[in-house]
């Protein structure tokens, strides 16, 4: 009896590791039959799938479009109106892992993930026994340096919302930065108003907010000391970091407003 024959999955957020790491590959391990795919939860920017469908035809690679069975009002109605956030993260659950592990069945699977040399962290390690993760950018020592060096190589570059925003995910992800919600009432103002409606629309009157402490239309009253605030922030590390790109500057601004790691299953 031939031996089963294994699975090479890598998958991607539409953030600069996971499609740097597909480059990697494919620029290192061409032989390597590797499955692509993207866990969609038809809550993202536009500038991700965008970002997706350049990937596609860069690397000339098929991306899998994995999905829930129901979406996310579904399992919001599930989970009695609770917003996703750090402390429930029902979203990864529902949205990411379960397709995940359903699309993968009971296959053996090595799954590449993009974790970083220069990281301290494992991302989402499968509780299933036939899914073996494995880090090339760390089996490699690659850090972000050479990550930025890769997609600059590749001719992918950056996707369009690292202009103000430093993570990949749902365009409500209650990870986002205070900056990062005003400039998405800026720059997308029809979901920031989705993303209110969620805070405001419970049957039963309760009150959750994406952020911690406010609503997002208290937040939004913030908006010029928001602003001001991060313009300072980010002047002072540009005196500071002058040999840095502005991308990592603001990543960097980010980090110190919200030290709080990041959903490990969407955010590569």
């Amino acid at each position: 009896m031939s031996q089963k024959k294994v699975r090479h999955i890598l998958g991607l957020s539409g953030g600069k590791d996971s499609t740097a790491l597909a480059y990697f590959m494919r620029q290192n391990y061409p032989d390597l039959e590797i499955e692509y795919f993207f866990c969609d939860t038809h809550k993202e920017l536009q500038e991700t799938y965008d970002y997706l469908n350049r990937i596609e035809a860069r690397l000339q690679i098929k991306i899998n479009y994995l999905e829930s069975e129901r979406g996310f009002d579904h399992w919001m109605d599930v989970y009695g109106g609770v917003l996703p956030s750090p402390q429930v993260r029902w979203c990864t659950k529902q949205m990411k892992i379960i397709p995940l592990e359903k699309w993968v069945g009971d296959d053996e699977v090595i799954s590449y993930i993009a974790i970083r040399a220069d990281e301290n962290r494992d991302g989402h390690i499968s509780t299933k026994p036939n899914i073996t993760p494995k880090f090339p950018f760390k089996e490699h020592g690659k850090t972000k340096a050479d990550i930025l060096a890769l997609l600059e190589e590749s001719g992918l570059g950056l996707p369009d919302y690292y202009r103000w925003r430093s993570r990949s995910g749902c365009y409500f992800c209650f990870f986002q930065r205070k900056y990062e919600w005003v400039m998405l009432a800026q720059e997308h103002p029809d979901l920031f108003q989705k993303a209110v409606d969620y805070e405001q629309n419970h049957r039963d009157g309760r009150t959750y907010t994406w952020t911690q402490g406010e609503t997002l239309l208290e937040l939004l009253e913030r908006k010029e000391q928001i602003i001001a605030d991060h313009e300072k922030a980010m002047a002072r590390q540009v005196q500071e970091k002058n040999n840095q790109s502005l991308s990592d500057i603001l990543a960097s601004v980010l980090d110190d407003e919200d030290e709080a790691l990041p959903c490990l299953a969407c955010h590569l």
